[in-house]
Protein backbone atom coordinates (compact mmCIF):
# COMPACT_ATOMS: atom_id res chain seq x y z
CA UNK A 1 0.00 0.00 0.00
CA UNK A 2 1.19 3.18 -1.08
CA UNK A 3 -0.08 5.34 1.64
CA UNK A 4 1.49 8.75 1.38
CA UNK A 5 -0.02 8.87 -1.97
CA UNK A 6 -3.33 7.65 -1.38
CA UNK A 7 -3.97 9.63 0.83
CA UNK A 8 -3.65 12.38 -0.84
CA UNK A 9 -6.72 10.73 -3.26
CA UNK A 10 -4.00 10.85 -6.67
CA UNK A 11 -3.07 6.97 -6.82
CA UNK A 12 -4.10 5.46 -10.06
CA UNK A 13 -2.80 1.94 -9.69
CA UNK A 14 -3.17 0.60 -13.04
CA UNK A 15 -3.43 3.99 -14.87
CA UNK A 16 -2.99 2.57 -19.02
CA UNK A 17 -1.41 3.99 -21.81
CA UNK A 18 -4.10 5.20 -23.55
CA UNK A 19 -5.47 7.22 -20.71
CA UNK A 20 -2.33 8.52 -19.86
CA UNK A 21 -1.70 10.03 -23.36
CA UNK A 22 -5.30 11.51 -23.44
CA UNK A 23 -4.37 13.28 -20.18
CA UNK A 24 -1.14 14.73 -21.33
CA UNK A 25 -2.73 15.84 -24.56
CA UNK A 26 -5.27 17.66 -22.77
CA UNK A 27 -2.62 19.36 -20.46
CA UNK A 28 -0.71 20.45 -23.36
CA UNK A 29 -3.61 21.75 -25.09
CA UNK A 30 -4.22 24.35 -21.57
CA UNK A 31 -0.67 24.69 -21.35
CA UNK A 32 0.98 25.44 -24.77
CA UNK A 33 3.57 22.90 -24.98
CA UNK A 34 6.44 22.94 -28.10
CA UNK A 35 5.57 21.06 -30.57
CA UNK A 36 8.31 19.49 -32.99
CA UNK A 37 8.61 17.69 -35.92
CA UNK A 38 9.23 13.89 -36.04
CA UNK A 39 13.06 13.04 -35.16
CA UNK A 40 14.98 10.63 -37.64
CA UNK A 41 14.93 7.09 -36.33
CA UNK A 42 10.77 7.44 -35.36
CA UNK A 43 9.12 4.27 -33.99
CA UNK A 44 9.94 0.96 -35.65
CA UNK A 45 7.44 -2.01 -35.39
CA UNK A 46 9.70 -3.00 -32.63
CA UNK A 47 9.51 0.03 -30.48
CA UNK A 48 8.87 0.07 -27.05
CA UNK A 49 9.81 -3.47 -26.59
CA UNK A 50 10.10 -5.24 -23.01
CA UNK A 51 13.72 -6.19 -22.81
CA UNK A 52 15.00 -3.06 -25.36
CA UNK A 53 17.17 -0.01 -23.65
CA UNK A 54 16.55 3.48 -23.26
CA UNK A 55 19.60 5.38 -23.79
CA UNK A 56 20.64 8.89 -22.21
CA UNK A 57 23.24 9.58 -24.84
CA UNK A 58 24.15 12.66 -23.30
CA UNK A 59 26.62 14.58 -25.83
CA UNK A 60 24.90 13.09 -28.72
CA UNK A 61 22.29 15.31 -27.68
CA UNK A 62 19.53 12.16 -28.11
CA UNK A 63 17.63 9.79 -26.46
CA UNK A 64 17.88 6.39 -27.77
CA UNK A 65 16.06 2.93 -27.88
CA UNK A 66 18.41 0.24 -28.53
CA UNK A 67 17.21 -4.02 -29.39
CA UNK A 68 19.50 -6.76 -28.34
CA UNK A 69 21.18 -6.03 -31.94
CA UNK A 70 22.56 -3.25 -30.94
CA UNK A 71 20.12 -1.36 -33.62
CA UNK A 72 18.41 1.70 -32.95
CA UNK A 73 14.50 1.46 -33.31
CA UNK A 74 13.96 4.89 -32.18
CA UNK A 75 15.87 8.07 -31.48
CA UNK A 76 14.67 11.48 -30.46
CA UNK A 77 17.40 14.19 -31.13
CA UNK A 78 19.25 15.12 -34.09
CA UNK A 79 22.86 14.66 -32.73
CA UNK A 80 25.86 15.85 -31.56
CA UNK A 81 25.74 18.91 -33.98
CA UNK A 82 22.51 20.23 -33.04
CA UNK A 83 21.74 22.14 -30.33
CA UNK A 84 18.24 23.48 -30.94
CA UNK A 85 14.93 22.75 -28.87
CA UNK A 86 14.62 20.49 -31.94
CA UNK A 87 16.94 17.91 -29.86
CA UNK A 88 17.70 17.43 -25.93
CA UNK A 89 20.93 19.10 -25.24
CA UNK A 90 23.11 17.39 -22.74
CA UNK A 91 20.42 14.39 -21.79
CA UNK A 92 21.47 12.84 -18.28
CA UNK A 93 18.22 10.77 -18.44
CA UNK A 94 15.19 9.09 -19.53
CA UNK A 95 12.62 6.54 -18.61
CA UNK A 96 9.66 5.13 -20.77
CA UNK A 97 6.25 6.13 -18.92
CA UNK A 98 3.44 4.16 -21.46
CA UNK A 99 4.68 4.66 -24.93
CA UNK A 100 5.49 8.25 -23.76
CA UNK A 101 9.68 9.12 -23.34
CA UNK A 102 10.44 11.45 -19.89
CA UNK A 103 13.59 12.91 -20.32
CA UNK A 104 15.70 15.46 -18.81
CA UNK A 105 17.74 18.23 -20.51
CA UNK A 106 20.66 19.11 -19.02
CA UNK A 107 22.53 21.14 -21.29
CA UNK A 108 26.31 20.84 -22.00
CA UNK A 109 28.97 22.56 -19.83
CA UNK A 110 31.41 25.15 -21.11
CA UNK A 111 34.66 23.28 -22.82
CA UNK A 112 33.01 20.62 -23.74
CA UNK A 113 32.10 19.21 -26.85
CA UNK A 114 33.43 21.16 -29.86
CA UNK A 115 30.53 22.04 -31.29
CA UNK A 116 29.33 24.29 -27.76
CA UNK A 117 32.55 25.50 -26.46
CA UNK A 118 30.42 28.60 -24.34
CA UNK A 119 28.20 25.71 -23.46
CA UNK A 120 24.66 25.13 -24.28
CA UNK A 121 21.98 25.65 -21.96
CA UNK A 122 18.76 22.77 -21.99
CA UNK A 123 16.71 23.41 -19.08
CA UNK A 124 13.71 20.91 -19.60
CA UNK A 125 12.07 18.19 -18.87
CA UNK A 126 9.62 16.94 -21.61
CA UNK A 127 7.72 14.30 -22.25
CA UNK A 128 7.75 12.99 -25.48
CA UNK A 129 5.33 11.40 -28.05
CA UNK A 130 6.11 8.27 -30.36
CA UNK A 131 6.65 10.84 -33.55
CA UNK A 132 9.13 13.07 -31.85
CA UNK A 133 6.15 15.91 -30.94
CA UNK A 134 6.48 17.44 -27.04
CA UNK A 135 3.27 16.96 -25.06
CA UNK A 136 4.61 18.30 -21.52
CA UNK A 137 7.54 20.56 -20.80
CA UNK A 138 8.54 22.21 -17.59
CA UNK A 139 11.11 24.75 -17.93
CA UNK A 140 12.25 27.28 -20.85
CA UNK A 141 14.57 25.48 -23.44
CA UNK A 142 17.94 27.62 -23.22
CA UNK A 143 16.42 29.60 -19.97
CA UNK A 144 17.99 29.04 -16.66
CA UNK A 145 16.09 30.22 -13.32
CA UNK A 146 14.68 28.93 -10.74
CA UNK A 147 11.33 31.06 -11.17
CA UNK A 148 7.76 29.13 -12.40
CA UNK A 149 8.58 26.33 -15.12
CA UNK A 150 12.09 27.30 -14.80
CA UNK A 151 15.23 25.27 -14.28
CA UNK A 152 19.32 25.07 -13.82
CA UNK A 153 20.50 22.06 -14.75
CA UNK A 154 17.74 19.41 -14.34
CA UNK A 155 19.81 15.99 -13.95
CA UNK A 156 16.72 13.59 -13.66
CA UNK A 157 13.25 13.37 -13.64
CA UNK A 158 11.20 10.72 -12.59
CA UNK A 159 7.15 9.98 -13.40
CA UNK A 160 5.48 9.56 -10.49
CA UNK A 161 2.32 7.28 -9.86
CA UNK A 162 -0.27 10.15 -9.53
CA UNK A 163 1.09 11.91 -12.49
CA UNK A 164 3.18 14.30 -11.03
CA UNK A 165 6.99 14.59 -11.66
CA UNK A 166 9.62 14.57 -9.06
CA UNK A 167 12.77 17.04 -11.00
CA UNK A 168 16.34 17.02 -9.73
CA UNK A 169 16.92 20.54 -10.28
CA UNK A 170 20.64 20.14 -9.61
CA UNK A 171 22.12 23.62 -9.47
CA UNK A 172 19.18 25.23 -7.71
CA UNK A 173 20.18 22.87 -5.32
CA UNK A 174 16.61 21.28 -4.84
CA UNK A 175 14.44 18.57 -5.52
CA UNK A 176 10.87 19.88 -7.06
CA UNK A 177 7.49 17.48 -7.21
CA UNK A 178 5.69 19.23 -10.06
CA UNK A 179 1.85 18.72 -11.45
CA UNK A 180 0.95 18.33 -14.74
CA UNK A 181 -0.28 21.98 -14.42
CA UNK A 182 3.42 23.04 -13.63
CA UNK A 183 2.72 24.09 -9.74
CA UNK A 184 5.40 22.59 -7.22
CA UNK A 185 3.76 20.82 -5.05
CA UNK A 186 7.13 19.89 -2.58
CA UNK A 187 10.24 20.70 -2.28
CA UNK A 188 13.09 19.38 -0.64
CA UNK A 189 16.64 21.40 -0.67
CA UNK A 190 16.86 25.52 -0.48
CA UNK A 191 17.07 26.89 -3.70
CA UNK A 192 19.78 28.16 -4.41
CA UNK A 193 21.46 27.38 -1.47
CA UNK A 194 24.18 24.71 -0.78
CA UNK A 195 24.92 23.16 2.78
CA UNK A 196 24.79 19.70 4.49
CA UNK A 197 21.78 20.85 7.03
CA UNK A 198 18.25 20.90 7.82
CA UNK A 199 16.81 20.74 3.99
CA UNK A 200 19.78 21.62 2.38
CA UNK A 201 21.63 19.59 -0.44
CA UNK A 202 24.64 20.58 -2.90
CA UNK A 203 24.63 19.61 -6.00
CA UNK A 204 21.99 16.82 -6.36
CA UNK A 205 21.68 14.07 -8.74
CA UNK A 206 18.92 12.15 -8.75
CA UNK A 207 15.54 11.38 -6.52
CA UNK A 208 13.67 8.80 -6.43
CA UNK A 209 9.93 8.28 -4.99
CA UNK A 210 10.08 4.92 -2.50
CA UNK A 211 7.29 2.72 -1.54
CA UNK A 212 6.84 4.23 1.86
CA UNK A 213 5.94 7.40 0.32
CA UNK A 214 9.80 8.80 1.15
CA UNK A 215 12.36 10.20 -0.94
CA UNK A 216 15.25 8.94 -1.69
CA UNK A 217 18.35 11.38 -3.06
CA UNK A 218 21.46 11.05 -3.80
CA UNK A 219 23.21 14.21 -2.51
CA UNK A 220 26.72 14.14 -4.53
CA UNK A 221 28.67 16.76 -3.70
CA UNK A 222 27.61 15.98 -0.24
CA UNK A 223 29.29 12.25 -0.45
CA UNK A 224 25.62 10.98 0.80
CA UNK A 225 22.88 8.98 -0.09
CA UNK A 226 19.80 10.24 2.20
CA UNK A 227 15.76 9.26 2.74
CA UNK A 228 13.87 11.77 3.56
CA UNK A 229 10.26 12.27 4.25
CA UNK A 230 7.66 14.72 3.34
CA UNK A 231 8.75 16.65 6.82
CA UNK A 232 12.02 17.00 5.22
CA UNK A 233 13.62 14.41 7.73
CA UNK A 234 16.11 12.28 7.03
CA UNK A 235 15.25 8.77 8.29
CA UNK A 236 18.70 6.68 6.50
CA UNK A 237 21.74 7.73 5.40
CA UNK A 238 24.87 6.62 3.89
CA UNK A 239 27.15 6.85 5.04
CA UNK A 240 26.32 7.61 8.28
CA UNK A 241 29.26 10.10 8.41
CA UNK A 242 30.23 11.74 4.81
CA UNK A 243 33.51 9.78 4.08
CA UNK A 244 34.90 9.66 0.71
CA UNK A 245 36.93 6.66 0.85
CA UNK A 246 33.11 4.85 1.38
CA UNK A 247 31.17 7.03 -1.39
CA UNK A 248 32.43 9.83 -3.88
CA UNK A 249 30.33 12.00 -5.84
CA UNK A 250 26.93 10.19 -5.09
CA UNK A 251 25.63 9.68 -8.31
CA UNK A 252 22.72 7.58 -8.25
CA UNK A 253 20.58 5.38 -5.67
CA UNK A 254 17.28 3.19 -5.72
CA UNK A 255 15.89 1.25 -3.45
CA UNK A 256 16.17 -2.84 -3.61
CA UNK A 257 13.16 -5.63 -3.42
CA UNK A 258 15.31 -7.07 -0.02
CA UNK A 259 15.69 -3.39 1.45
CA UNK A 260 19.25 -2.79 0.15
CA UNK A 261 20.16 0.47 -1.83
CA UNK A 262 22.08 0.40 -4.75
CA UNK A 263 24.34 3.18 -5.20
CA UNK A 264 26.43 4.49 -7.71
CA UNK A 265 29.68 5.54 -6.56
CA UNK A 266 31.08 7.87 -9.35
CA UNK A 267 34.64 9.08 -7.81
CA UNK A 268 35.33 5.65 -7.01
CA UNK A 269 34.11 4.36 -10.25
CA UNK A 270 31.91 1.63 -8.98
CA UNK A 271 28.23 0.71 -8.07
CA UNK A 272 27.85 -0.61 -4.59
CA UNK A 273 24.76 -2.19 -2.97
CA UNK A 274 24.92 -1.47 0.93
CA UNK A 275 22.41 -3.11 3.48
CA UNK A 276 20.04 -0.73 5.63
CA UNK A 277 22.52 -1.14 8.24
CA UNK A 278 25.60 0.29 5.99
CA UNK A 279 27.24 -3.00 4.79
CA UNK A 280 28.49 -3.54 1.06
CA UNK A 281 27.57 -6.50 0.26
CA UNK A 282 28.07 -6.33 -3.41
CA UNK A 283 30.14 -4.03 -5.83
CA UNK A 284 31.61 -3.26 -9.66
CA UNK A 285 34.66 -1.16 -10.60
CA UNK A 286 34.23 0.38 -13.69
CA UNK A 287 37.88 1.49 -14.80
CA UNK A 288 39.80 -2.36 -14.35
CA UNK A 289 39.05 -3.15 -17.89
CA UNK A 290 42.42 -3.42 -20.25
CA UNK A 291 41.86 0.50 -22.14
CA UNK A 292 39.43 1.88 -19.78
CA UNK A 293 39.41 5.17 -19.10
CA UNK A 294 40.82 5.81 -15.34
CA UNK A 295 38.45 8.05 -14.44
CA UNK A 296 35.22 6.92 -16.23
CA UNK A 297 32.97 8.73 -13.70
CA UNK A 298 30.10 6.37 -13.72
CA UNK A 299 26.75 7.91 -13.09
CA UNK A 300 23.73 5.32 -13.43
CA UNK A 301 23.29 1.88 -11.81
CA UNK A 302 20.19 -0.09 -11.81
CA UNK A 303 19.44 -2.99 -10.95
CA UNK A 304 17.59 -5.89 -13.38
CA UNK A 305 14.65 -8.62 -12.42
CA UNK A 306 17.26 -10.60 -13.79
CA UNK A 307 19.48 -9.57 -10.92
CA UNK A 308 22.30 -8.08 -13.24
CA UNK A 309 23.42 -5.08 -13.15
CA UNK A 310 22.92 -2.14 -15.48
CA UNK A 311 25.87 0.05 -15.56
CA UNK A 312 26.10 3.81 -17.55
CA UNK A 313 29.73 4.08 -17.74
CA UNK A 314 30.12 7.86 -18.66
CA UNK A 315 33.38 8.62 -20.14
CA UNK A 316 34.14 4.91 -21.06
CA UNK A 317 31.64 5.84 -23.50
CA UNK A 318 29.32 2.93 -23.10
CA UNK A 319 26.21 1.31 -21.42
CA UNK A 320 27.09 -2.32 -19.67
CA UNK A 321 25.44 -5.36 -17.72
CA UNK A 322 26.68 -7.09 -15.70
CA UNK A 323 26.04 -10.05 -13.55
CA UNK A 324 26.01 -10.65 -9.94
CA UNK A 325 29.49 -12.22 -10.50
CA UNK A 326 30.90 -9.29 -12.04
CA UNK A 327 30.80 -10.39 -15.59
CA UNK A 328 29.91 -8.37 -18.60
CA UNK A 329 27.04 -10.18 -20.65
CA UNK A 330 26.29 -6.92 -22.67
CA UNK A 331 27.85 -3.81 -23.66
CA UNK A 332 26.19 -0.84 -26.07
CA UNK A 333 29.04 1.32 -27.40
CA UNK A 334 33.04 1.27 -27.59
CA UNK A 335 35.03 0.83 -24.95
CA UNK A 336 36.68 4.78 -24.07
CA UNK A 337 36.24 5.84 -27.88
CA UNK A 338 32.80 8.14 -28.64
CA UNK A 339 31.26 7.60 -31.90
CA UNK A 340 27.75 8.41 -33.73
CA UNK A 341 25.41 6.95 -35.62
CA UNK A 342 21.94 7.22 -36.49
CA UNK A 343 21.07 3.69 -36.85
CA UNK A 344 23.44 1.22 -34.14
CA UNK A 345 25.20 1.72 -31.27
CA UNK A 346 27.85 -0.33 -32.31
CA UNK A 347 29.47 3.10 -33.95
CA UNK A 348 29.78 4.46 -30.56
CA UNK A 349 28.03 6.56 -27.94
CA UNK A 350 28.90 9.85 -26.37
CA UNK A 351 29.42 9.82 -22.87
CA UNK A 352 25.85 7.74 -22.10
CA UNK A 353 24.31 9.15 -18.55
CA UNK A 354 21.98 6.72 -17.79
CA UNK A 355 20.11 3.53 -19.15
CA UNK A 356 17.04 1.27 -18.43
CA UNK A 357 15.59 -1.39 -19.33
CA UNK A 358 12.56 -1.13 -21.15
CA UNK A 359 9.21 -2.57 -19.13
CA UNK A 360 11.74 -3.08 -16.39
CA UNK A 361 11.34 -1.38 -12.76
CA UNK A 362 13.13 -3.30 -10.81
CA UNK A 363 14.22 -0.97 -8.00
CA UNK A 364 12.79 1.93 -9.65
CA UNK A 365 9.93 4.58 -9.15
CA UNK A 366 7.18 2.54 -11.38
CA UNK A 367 5.19 5.06 -13.25
CA UNK A 368 1.90 3.53 -12.67
CA UNK A 369 1.86 1.76 -9.05
CA UNK A 370 4.04 -0.02 -6.83
CA UNK A 371 4.19 -3.54 -8.29
CA UNK A 372 5.44 -6.11 -5.74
Amino acid sequence: MFNALARRGALRRWLSAASLSVLVLAVGAAAPAVALTPTPGGPSSSFNKPGDLLIADQFNNRVIEVNAEHQIVWQFGLGPSDFSARSIIGTNDAQRVGPLTLMAGTGTPPNTVPGCPQGCADNRVILVNPAGHIVWQYGTFGVTGSGPDQLNTPVQSTWLPDQHVLITDQANERIIEVDLAKHIVWQYGMTGTTGIGFDQLNNPNSAELLANGHILISDENNNRVIEVNRQHQIVWQYPAVPDPSLLSGAAFASRLLNGDTLITDSNNSRAIEVTPAGKVVWSYTTNLQPGSNPAPLPTRAVRLASGNTLISDQFNNRVIEVSPAGTIVRQEGLLNVSGYSPTTTTAGLFAPYDAKVVGDYTGLTPPFGFRH
